[in-house]
């Protein structure tokens, strides 16, 4: 499933399905995750949505994500409960049907053996319930399974090629359980599998000052000065008002490529010099 691309990592993409996330049930972890688990290789999360559980919105936020060009990550619905729907819908934003993954049913059969030993009972194939959790192995056509390190019961990963004049690629959509104890390694089982030569070619870095006593509307000019001298660095202002050891401030600075944000942030703190600032101290993140 790697990419054809080779020249520049693809860009990521999460999606984050339940109901429980959006009426506030439970909270989400996974957006933290996935951001510091792509950072840890190098790489960078462009962008989250969050859906419910309704099957139309499902369908259409994965028909966004085909359209988009990235790698997407998935996280909940994959059950066979009546309130999980991921698994249909994938199907259907990708225009094929859906079908008992062979290999997915051998891992949840080897798992239901090792259940049932657990319990001191005996195997029934045929049984209702058994039956009943082969659908969490119905995949759409053509999916590759994702191994689960925790129970065998596997995600699955679905890619569609995309074509412009310069080359062909597989957008590629991973499905994964909305349990993070599941979901985590799993994602990195993907990461590492798939997604190995892009590893540190998307390389971050940020570098800020803590500002005191400026309004944004004031600097705005210097960074529009900054994001025009060094293309592909993006200047950040994040104000706040009462943080527990700066009070009010501004935390400026600019991100990108370690070598440019370089050059761009001494182009920054040079173009600060004639406002007389009050600064904080210096910051670097990667």
């Amino acid at each position: 499933m790697n990419d054809v691309r080779t020249t520049e990592a693809p860009g990521f993409g999460l999606i984050v399905v339940g109901d429980e996330i959006l009426s506030g049930k439970r909270q989400d972890k996974h957006l933290a995750k996935v951001a510091e688990l792509l950072a840890a290789r190098g790489l960078q999360l462009g962008w989250a949505e969050y859906v419910g559980d309704a099957p139309e919105r499902i369908t259409a936020t994965l028909r966004r994500a085909l359209a988009s060009g990235d790698v997407v990550f998935s996280t909940g619905g994959i059950g066979a409960t009546p309130d999980d729907h991921t698994r249909q819908c994938a199907a259907s934003a990708l225009g094929v049907p859906l079908a008992l993954h062979p290999q997915a049913k051998a891992l949840i059969e080897e798992r239901m053996r090792e259940v049932a030993a657990e319990q001191g009972m005996a195997y029934a194939p045929e049984h209702a319930d058994n039956q009943h959790r082969l659908n969490m192995g119905v995949f759409p056509v053509g999916a590759d399974i994702i191994p689960n390190p925790y129970n065998k019961i596997p995600g699955f990963s679905c890619r569609a090629n995309r074509q412009d004049k310069a080359h062909t690629w597989g957008v590629a959509l991973h499905f994964v359980p909305g349990f993070p104890v599941m979901a985590w390694p799993m994602i990195e089982w993907v990461l590492d599998k798939h997604y190995a030569q892009w590893q540190g070619m998307d390389c971050r870095e940020e570098r800020s000052v803590i500002v005191f006593g400026a309004m944004e509307a004031t600097l705005t000019p210097v960074m529009e000065r900054v994001e025009a001298a060094h293309p592909g660095v993006k200047v950040f202002s994040l104000p706040s008002v009462d943080h527990p050891e700066y009070g009010r401030h501004i935390d400026l600075g600019v991100k990108g490529a370690p070598q440019a944000v370089t050059a761009a942030y001494a182009d920054l703190r040079a173009w600060l010099e004639p406002f007389g600032l009050r600064y904080g101290p210096e910051m670097v993140r990667q």
